[in-house]
């Protein structure tokens, strides 16, 4: 699962003034898209709730914004998906404010919204020290660390949505197509929209694997190109993005959340995770199971061993735990097995003459509901921490889970991962480790977040849930 652009070079923390040649850059950037056409630019960033968030400038203002950043309230790190903001000591109330700092090197013209542009940005404080809440910032100093470290991530996050007909009341759902799972009926059916969605990607400048439909009614999956965490966050984000503005050009609405319809087959955002060291994959060319190396092991049972607890990350939304179930291929089970798509944990080789570069890990529990940043920054937290501590994988299951009896399940130490919100803060609870390696700022934050989305699902049926959030991813 190599990256087709290789390893990238560090980017420094923003500083007020501009990093050396930022504004100039901008200024370059600036003028090559105003005479492209180009309006107006989106800077994006994600919040605890896994919203994007955004601050629009004009194109003629990119430079001043690469200088001084643009402001904004951190109010949002704490802020729910349906607009409401519950108590947190770091960040509550209506005092503070961040400067935004486009990353100048993804700024990227939009195919799906022309006359528009798009940069992913790092939040910093206004007296200039980095922005503790960030996310972005947290994943891209944590991957710096690794790569000091000999250690090159390679990353790419499945996106699984639903499109319904953008014709009928907002609350309600209607498939925009009616073919079977996995059927070219279905692809006839949407072939203008998947048309124009591949030009606009290809334009864009991303690598697409897979374009198909999935299970669900009107259910479709989209595989890019692996990148190194940050950038593949990044895309991530504008992947649905463009997702989003196509389907609007096409009369359709879009649906990324965990569960569009309650008892049905829910939205993954499944994460493939490689890790090289010297040009080596290390989930690949071992004696291990399976041709893992021994570092590769000790990061997968890393991984393995931090899923409940990562839980907070993976899977926080109510909308979540609706997907999140046996027999679904959810990844419901804290277990791994090789090509075992009911196992939380999947183990993917390639084909002959493919592994070396094509071995990794698939984390099969995680949802689009997730905060990238967020959930990839977990990741690679519980791969270090695997390798650090030398850890072993156990007893790989070859079949489904949900089949073991309780007494096999026992056996082999197999449970289920959280399938409440207040599970999932338990077992956070339980890592103080994690914690730590997010800081207090963003650790406060999540708890504060989760509460909230649960206290206001507490009393809701499973449809209610589900229609709670079906349009906000």
């Amino acid at each position: 699962m190599r990256s087709e652009s290789g390893r990238p070079g560090g980017l420094a923390d923003p500083v007020p003034g501009g990093r050396p040649g930022d504004v100039e850059l901008a200024e370059e950037l600036s003028a090559r898209l105003a005479g492209a056409g180009v309006k107006g630019i989106a800077f994006c960033y994600v919040d605890t709730a896994g919203i994007t968030r955004v601050k629009g400038v004009a194109t003629a203002a990119l430079a001043a914004a690469a200088k001084w950043g643009v402001g904004m309230s951190p109010i949002f790190d704490i802020m729910l998906a349906d607009g409401s903001i519950p108590p947190a000591d770091r960040l509550g109330g209506p005092v503070g404010d961040l400067r935004l700092y486009p990353d100048l090197g993804q700024l990227t013209a939009l195919a799906g919204q022309p006359g528009w542009a798009w940069a992913p940005l790092d939040r910093i404080e206004q007296g200039g020290s980095v922005h503790p809440g960030c996310s972005r910032t947290l994943l891209r100093h944590l991957q710096s660390r690794l790569q000091d470290e000999g250690l090159d991530f390679q990353a790419a996050i499945e996106i699984e949505f639903v499109l319904a007909r953008g014709d009928t009341p907002a609350d309600e759902f209607v498939p925009a197509c009616g073919g079977p799972a996995y059927g070219m009926t279905r692809m006839i059916e949407m072939t203008a929209f998947t048309e124009d969605l591949l030009a606009a990607l290809a334009t864009q400048g991303t690598e697409v694997h897979q374009l198909h439909p999935e299970y669900a009614p009107g259910q479709f999956e989209l595989s890019v190109g692996a990148l190194d965490p940050v950038r593949a966050a990044d895309r991530s984000v504008l992947v649905r993005q463009t997702v989003r503005a196509i389907a609007g050009r096409h009369a359709l609405r879009v649906s990324f959340a965990p569960s569009v319809v309650a008892g049905e087959v829910g939205n993954g955002g499944h994460v493939h995770l490689s890790a090289w060291r010297d040009g080596v994959n290390l989930f690949a060319g071992g004696s291990g199971r399976y041709g893992l190396t021994g570092a590769g092991e000790g990061m997968a049972a890393g991984v393995l061993e931090a899923l409940p607890a990562l839980a907070v990350l993976a899977t926080p939304s109510p909308s979540s735990f609706l997907r999140l179930g046996p027999t679904r291929w959810s990844g419901a089970y804290g277990c791994w097995g090789y090509e075992n798509r009911e196992a939380a944990l999947r183990l993917v080789r390639g084909s002959i003459g493919q592994q070396a570069d094509a071995a990794n890990i698939e984390v099969k529990c995680a949802d689009l509901a997730a905060n990238p940043y967020l959930l990839l920054a977990g990741l690679l937290f519980a791969a270090r921490d695997g390798l650090t501590r030398g850890l072993n994988l156990p007893a790989e299951v070859t079949v489904d889970p949900a089949s073991l009896s309780h007494e096999e399940l026992a056996r082999d130490e197999i449970r289920r991962l959280p399938t409440t919100m207040t599970q999932a803060l338990d077992e956070f609870a339980r890592r103080p480790d994690l914690q730590a390696c997010l800081g207090p700022t963003l650790t406060e934050a999540i708890i504060a977040v989760r509460r909230g989305e649960a206290a206001r699902m507490a009393d809701a049926e499973p449809a209610a849930v589900a229609a709670a959030y079906r349009w906000v991813y």
